[in-house]
């Protein structure tokens, strides 16, 4: 066992057993191990054991070791640091000798901690967990009963209660002093009534003269200072009475108990939602596409009927929504499947160079031509070519890809002999193409020969709870990648995913996730590690003004489908023509203030 021997000045000195991996040094409460001293930093070291020896790390201020000022050092047994006038001494061995040390019930008590510890990193329910450690409390502080409770919901739960016969207790909370439990709750702080029914402070409660209790200690379960439960133990017989003793064995139990509590309880829900994210998936995995909401239902429904016609596919949508991996998934379903898969974003390819990526040149076409080279139309011959960005493409290469789709043949740039080449053309933008050819800088002649049918991906700010699933996959894919110990979202990152608006969509969000893999240094990603602050979140409506957005978008959508016609407008929504005139005068008030 591997002990830290902490010397006041006073001349008072403990022994405080490293039970845990890494171990908490400080003033503060909320260490591990606290030092009452003012000389000592509220966060004051992270120590971990490392085979024989101890690894010391400064966390507010450096140490002193070895007459040098410090931020980290490695003590062999018998080495020591300084905080201050407070001496820290890491020793190995025995447990020190009485007087100083550390009782046998402490050692059963730690030894049974241990074989909890243990446990938590098997596979046991967190139920079976929490009652063994149930039960190594009752053994180690001597009392006929004992309750874990549990805050749900601003509630205390009863959780596990056991007597000393290893057995349930029957209607559990009945059995317990309110006046007690109130006591620790306020002060969060471990409490002994040794006689309870003649205690000056409670011996007038009416739970403890209902109850006949005899002795009671109570112990609060606090991580990272907040007190999510309690450890009650108590005992109905005078002659086995709690001593200050017992309070202290408690009181280690129940702070070293907290962490193990937490993390079966977290084990227990990633359990839990790991569970549910595999339900996810198979109810809303597509191949290689993931999402569950009605739009992408759609957008599966239509890859199934185009997969296997081996015509041209328009897919829009805006930037970052996945439209390569639609149509890497209509591929893959497609007659096709076994041909190449090539995709060229032809946004990203200077002007002078595309037309030769796209079809090829020959050796001395140009400067720099030493060789002749296939093109992407080549390369995909007998498969499936991915023109991402065609919205980008140069006005003079329409005119030749609308050749090469009508001819189904290229000629190589300096070359005069065409090449037949079977494909097919699954084309991707996140521009509004009609717009672009009222402007003239798209032709309509092959916008139609691309567009034989259209699939539109929503953005991710409109597809409900695909957010979370898409989040926790890319979470389990990074957590493995990264060997990282991040195992899922805090309730408020959660939130916050779903009120955001995502401009970049699935890959913004997929790059967060990433990012807060990489940086976080808890087991939960919160919103900060996303980074969606309060100030980024869209706000919540009031069900009033959702009504009246909904009203206005959908009094607009049919005006344009009725050319604008107002009383064709107001026949078909069943609405007085008047209306109509006013939603137009609001909106065109609207515009002018803006």
């Amino acid at each position: 066992m591997a002990y830290l021997r902490i010397e006041l000045p006073d001349g008072s000195s403990r022994e405080v057993p490293l039970v845990k991996r890494i171990t908490t040094v400080g003033r503060s409460p909320d260490n591990d191990v606290v030092v009452p001293h003012d000389a000592v930093p509220q966060a004051a070291l992270h120590v971990r054991v490392q085979g024989d020896a101890l690894h010391a790390t400064a966390v507010d201020a450096a140490f002193q070791h070895e007459g040098r000022r410090r931020t980290e050092a490695t003590l062999a047994a018998g080495g020591s640091i300084s905080l201050g006038p407070v001496s820290l001494a890491f020793t190995k061995g025995a447990p020190p000798p009485p007087g100083g040390g550390i009782s046998d019930e402490s050692l059963d008590s730690l030894r049974a901690l241990h074989s909890f510890s243990e446990k938590l990193l098997g596979d046991h329910p967190i139920d079976s967990l929490l009652v063994e450690l149930m039960d190594g409390v009752i053994a180690n502080t001597r009392a006929d009963k004992g309750l874990l409770l549990l805050l749900e919901g601003g509630e205390l739960r009863v959780k596990v209660a056991r007597n000393v016969g290893r057995s349930d207790l029957e209607s559990a909370l009945d059995r317990v002093s309110d006046s007690i439990v109130t006591k620790v709750l306020q002060s969060r702080k471990a409490l002994i009534v040794s006689d309870a029914l003649n205690d000056q402070e409670f011996g007038a409660a009416e739970s403890v003269v209902n109850l006949r209790l005899s002795s009671v200690m109570c112990a609060p379960l606090v991580d990272q200072g907040e007190l999510f439960g309690l450890l009650y133990v108590g005992n109905d017989r005078v002659a086995h009475l709690f001593e200050e003793r017992s309070l202290d064995l408690l009181t280690i139990f129940a702070a070293q108990a907290s962490l193990l509590v937490r993390n079966a309880m977290l084990m227990n829900e990633l359990r839990r939602d790991n569970h549910e994210l595999r339900q996810q998936l198979a109810q809303g995995r597509y191949g290689e596409v993931l999402g569950a909401c009605d739009a992408m239902k759609e957008i599966y429904r239509r890859i199934d009927k185009v997969a296997l016609a081996d015509v041209s596919v328009l897919v829009t949508g805006d930037t970052g929504t996945g439209k390569e991996v639609i149509a890497r998934e209509i591929h893959r379903r497609s007659a096709r499947r076994d041909g190449p898969f090539v995709a060229i974003n032809c946004g990203a390819i200077p002007e002078n160079l595309l037309e030769s990526d796209l079809f090829g040149h020959v050796r001395g076409a140009f400067t720099g031509a030493t060789q002749t080279r296939v093109g992407r139309f080549q390369s995909a011959h007998g498969g499936t070519l991915f023109l991402d960005e065609i919205g980008e493409m140069p006005p003079h290469l329409q005119v030749k890809i609308l050749r090469a789709l009508q001819e189904r043949a290229v000629v190589k740039v300096g070359d005069t002999r065409s090449e037949p080449i079977d494909i097919r053309v699954i084309a991707a933008t996140n521009q509004d193409v009609e717009e672009a050819i009222a402007k003239g800088t798209f032709r309509e002649d092959l916008y139609y020969r691309l567009n034989v049918v259209s699939l539109h991906l929503p953005p991710l700010r409109e597809r409900g709870s695909d957010v979370e699933v898409l989040a926790r996959w890319f979470l389990a894919g990074f957590s493995k990648e990264f060997e990282s110990n991040v195992r899922g979202f805090t309730p408020d990152a959660l939130g916050a995913m779903r009120r955001y608006a995502w401009p970049g969509n699935v890959r913004e969000l997929e790059n967060r996730v990433k990012k807060a893999v990489v940086l976080t240094d808890g087991p939960l990603i919160s919103a900060q590690d996303l980074e969606l602050h309060p100030e980024k979140l869209d706000p919540v409506m009031s069900l009033q003004q959702a009504k009246d957005e909904f009203q206005r978008r959908y009094i607009n959508e049919v005006l344009e489908r009725n050319g604008g016609n107002r009383a064709k407008t107001a026949r078909e929504l069943g609405v007085d023509p008047r209306t109509i005139f006013r939603h137009l005068e609001a909106e065109r008030g609207e515009e002018a203030e803006s």
